[in-house]
């Protein structure tokens, strides 16, 4: 398990409703610049994204935040697309990201969000903050390009408080053995274009096998049902009781 970074000595800008902190990288193993540095899939990733957000993604964005209230981490925020998407009750949300490009867009990105975001450098699997934190955890098609989902999901374990709540909208391994083999196929090449990211990951059962009760799950095929990535669950989950 990594520790929370040390308190450091931020570099703060403020600007309306954002705070930048420029930290310093955590003492993990997990943490590697050049591991997460994608800049093509970072400069055509927020096109693509646009154009999903026309065509649903955006109303899945809404459904996973409604409701979200108090301290919220995101993790993997990418060029802050969720941002416009979290309701008053948010109280402040800290976004963390890796990919330089992307971590740049979603600096931008906060400036103009409705609540007060702040924009941090560091990875699922070493968390830049301290534990029980936060009220609400949100991860948005990223643990599927994570290294390794058991250690992230044991982060978000550790930066939650005991009643906290894991916010999830992941594409995920299909349920359908047929279509489940298609996805083997496509993942050969997908990750080496798609920044990493996997096809076949079973993230709903994960999340389900790694100290989490999942309370609600939703599963859509987004967006064309032939695409290898289409199938998703949308869900919550809370820590499961000892």
């Amino acid at each position: 398990m990594s520790r929370p970074w040390p308190c450091p000595s931020p570099e703060v800008h403020r600007n309306a409703a954002v705070v930048i902190l420029r930290l310093p990288p955590p003492p993990s193993s997990h943490r590697n610049e050049d591991a997460v540095k994608h800049s093509v899939f970072a400069r055509v990733y927020p096109r693509l994204a646009t154009w999903a957000e026309a065509a649903g993604a955006a109303e899945h964005r809404r459904e996973l935040l409604a409701g979200a209230t108090g301290r919220v981490i995101e993790i993997g925020a990418g060029h802050g697309a969720n941002f416009p998407h979290y309701p008053a009750t948010v109280t402040e949300v800290l976004a963390v990201e890796p990919e330089p490009t992307l971590r740049a867009r979603a600096e931008r990105a906060a400036r103009s969000a409705p609540i007060p975001v702040t924009v941090a450098d560091g990875t699922a699997e070493a968390l830049p903050t301290a534990g029980s934190s936060f009220d609400v955890a949100v991860t948005s098609l990223v643990l599927c390009s994570v290294r390794d989902v058991p250690t992230a999901l044991a982060e978000i374990r550790r930066v939650l408080r005991e009643d906290g709540e894991l916010r999830f909208y992941e594409h995920i391994r299909s349920h359908d053995r047929h279509f489940a083999r298609y996805q083997r196929f496509a993942d050969v090449l997908w990750p080496h274009f798609s920044g990493g990211c996997h096809l076949v990951r079973p993230t709903d059962e994960t999340i389900a096998e790694s100290g989490f009760t999942v309370t609600e799950a939703r599963y859509l095929r987004f967006p064309a049902p032939a695409v290898p990535m289409s199938p998703h669950v949308l869900g919550r989950a809370r820590i499961t009781g000892d």
